[in-house]
């Protein structure tokens, strides 16, 4: 029969090993002291959503075995992202969902497989306890996903009207497969551009659950993992030129960045750009050109010619990918220029975004 610890230190042991719940029902400045209110959300929000053999350990760094890093690649790809989006919650997606993708994608890009991530988050005091239980059950559910693991993190409370309620910062970490060499200074005059699909959903779905606008559409973020689409484009063509997700700023602005990194001209073909009607439709009432609206879900790929329509198959045959087309080309002039051909024949300079068509949508 086993009784209960008569020692004192004993008991203390017991008590802080048995995992607590917040009583409180929003934040409070406490939340962020250091102590015992601190200790008890951390253990209640995010070591239970997030627990694995390192977190855990609840030490101040997260320790990683450098030999079994090595087994699956030569290079280490490390990024860091900040998410402030307005609302936290919309329409196929929330903050934390977004948070853990974001990273992810910024790591796929790059050829990497993800496998760890950091999760720091600064919250406002009053923020309801239950909306910070709700990310955190996002963030679970979209790291499960991805096959990535939150090993760390960081928790900061400040003054009411400090902060937006909630910021999310996440860093990450994959290893780069040998023989694997992605990027913008690869592509080449020749070479062709891909994307896995429709441009503008995110930022249309933020816009219209902002409430700022009496318009009912079904639009929703396209906010997902593109890390195994990556796996599937690169296992038929490792000799991928470029690739990058096209987040803030559009499909614009991520082709920009390409033609000045390699010195190339890019032509689009307008009739070949995958656009929702509902998303030109909002675009056509308030101005704004579905170019330059934030994915989180939209990945442009360049690879030569001669690979093209085996890319294209491959990532036709991905649920990531189904919606995937040729859109543009690359060419030896003018250099650092997009251009569009549009739909009547006529050609126009695409220019890299000026100013934020949406702000707070990432």
């Amino acid at each position: 029969m086993n009784f209960p610890p008569t020692n004192p230190i004993q008991k203390i042991e017991k008590v802080r090993r048995r995992q607590k719940k917040v009583q409180d029902t929003h934040i409070t400045l406490a939340h962020g002291s250091g102590g015992k209110a601190m200790r008890d959300l951390i253990d209640d929000i995010f070591v239970s959503n997030f627990d694995n053999p390192i977190l855990s350990q609840l030490e101040d760094q997260a320790s990683l075995n450098l030999a079994s890093l090595m087994q699956q690649g030569d290079r280490l790809a490390f990024t860091t992202d900040s998410y402030v989006v307005d609302p936290l919650f919309f329409p196929g997606s929330d903050i934390g969902e977004l948070a853990i993708n974001g990273t992810v994608n910024d790591l796929a890009v790059s050829g990497a497989k993800p496998l760890y991530l950091t999760c720091s988050v600064i919250l406002e005091e009053g923020l309801p306890v239950e909306t910070l239980r709700r990310v955190a059950n996002s963030m679970k559910a979209a790291a499960e996903k991805a096959g990535i693991q939150i090993v760390t993190g960081d928790t900061k409370v400040v003054h009411r009207g400090a902060a937006d309620k909630l910021f999310i910062n996440t860093a990450g970490i994959g290893i780069i497969p040998r023989g694997v060499s992605i990027s913008a200074q690869n592509i080449q005059p020749g070479d062709v551009v891909i994307i896995n699909g429709e441009i503008g959903n995110h930022g249309t779905a933020i816009l219209i659950a902002r409430g700022e606008l009496a318009l009912d559409t079904n639009i929703e973020s396209d906010c997902q993992p593109l890390h195994s689409l990556v796996e599937t484009i690169l296992q038929v063509c490792p000799q991928v030129h470029a690739m990058r997700d096209a987040t803030r700023g559009g499909l614009a602005t991520v082709l920009n960045e390409f033609a000045l990194s390699s010195n190339v001209g890019i032509r689009l073909f307008e009739e070949s750009i995958p656009v929702r009607e509902e998303v030109n439709g909002v675009c056509e009432i308030l101005g704004l050109d579905p170019l330059y609206l934030a994915n989180e879900g939209k990945l442009v790929v360049v690879v030569p010619k001669e690979n093209a329509d085996n890319v294209l198959s491959a990532m036709k045959s991905h649920p990531a990918g189904k919606d995937a087309c040729i859109i543009g080309e690359v060419l030896s002039s003018p250099p650092g220029i997009v251009l569009l051909k549009t739909v009547f024949g006529a050609e126009r300079i695409v220019d890299m975004l000026v100013g934020d068509q949406l702000p707070r949508i990432c």
